[in-house]
């Protein structure tokens, strides 16, 4: 019981960072390869403020989350006022990635590859559910609005959307913001929950992982790679006795995914009461006419 509570635990701390991914790529149609640097940063900030000077947990979550949000404005200026193509883009937070990697293995206050160990260890299955809840709905309510819609306008059709007076550099500028926000609480709440980081945890791997949720679970959609998120760290534990093999399923899952679903498995669409109903009403006649 405890093995699977600590995998759903994971899950939904990436879940947090699948959300502003989902905002990035998902919403603003950018790419990027370079988000686990976010993640690491806000680990690392919020690690050192517990660790070192002792902060309160819930305000040293914050504070690590505005730090990865203000480097993502520094990064973010550059790159994206430079206006390159989004797989351009992508090939650059890459690099910004590895960058941030070698930097946190080379300071002394982050204590270089050793990492941190005995980082207090606050977050509980409330923590983390909360966190998430809060997340889902402030992205909600984001993607719900003017901010939002002009993400999806630039998403669509950026040329056309800046005929319309759409500001491109501001629209995109902004959601790598606060991508890198919610990525960053994610690794707040990962360092404190395994009182252990390192460089070494903040790979291409880690990236690739956010953005095959997001890509996979659909598009435009932010349940869709909720679910996504689920299934890709579950699936691969049902099948570790198969060792190595466990990561051939896993890319075989992606592959079929982009094959028979092209639009993800949530694509444009979203999981409401509503059709949670629809699906019980037609489960419940299917069950029915079994029965008779």
């Amino acid at each position: 019981m405890e093995y699977f509570k600590t995998i759903f635990i994971v899950a939904s701390i990436n879940v947090v960072a699948v959300i502003g991914m989902t905002i990035f790529t998902g919403f603003t149609g950018l790419f990027s390869f370079g988000h686990a640097a976010f993640i690491a940063i806000g680990a690392y900030g919020a690690a050192i403020l517990t660790y070192f000077y002792h902060f309160p947990f819930v305000l040293a979550l914050v504070l690590g989350s505005m730090l990865a949000g203000l480097v993502s404005l520094l990064i973010g200026y550059p790159t994206i006022k430079g206006n390159l193509g989004s797989d351009y883009l992508a090939v650059a937070l890459l690099g910004f990635g590895e960058a941030v990697r070698v930097i946190l293995e080379n300071l002394k206050i982050t204590q270089g590859a050793r990492g941190l160990p005995g980082i207090r260890i606050c977050c509980t299955v409330p923590v983390i559910i909360i966190a998430m809840i809060i997340a889902i709905l402030v992205a909600k309510h984001l993607v719900l609005s003017k901010y939002g819609r002009r993400m999806v306008e630039v998403r669509e059709d950026a040329v056309a959307a800046e005929m319309l007076g759409v500001p491109l550099f501001k629209t995109k500028y902004f959601s790598f913001f606060i991508s890198a926000l919610f990525c960053g609480l994610s690794g707040g709440l990962l360092a404190h929950y395994y009182g252990f980081i390192q460089p070494a945890m903040f790979t291409l791997d880690q990236s690739t992982q956010i953005l095959a949720s997001v890509v996979c679970g659909g598009i435009g959609s932010l349940t869709g790679p909720i679910i996504a998120t689920y299934i890709f760290v579950f699936v691969p534990e049902i099948f570790r006795f198969a060792k190595l093999w466990r990561l051939v399923f896993y890319g075989s899952a992606l592959v079929l995914t982009m094959i028979f679903r092209p639009s993800g498995l949530m694509g444009y669409r979203e999981i409401s009461f509503n059709s949670l109903a629809t699906i019980h009403k037609q489960l419940s006649r299917l069950f029915n006419k079994i029965v008779s």
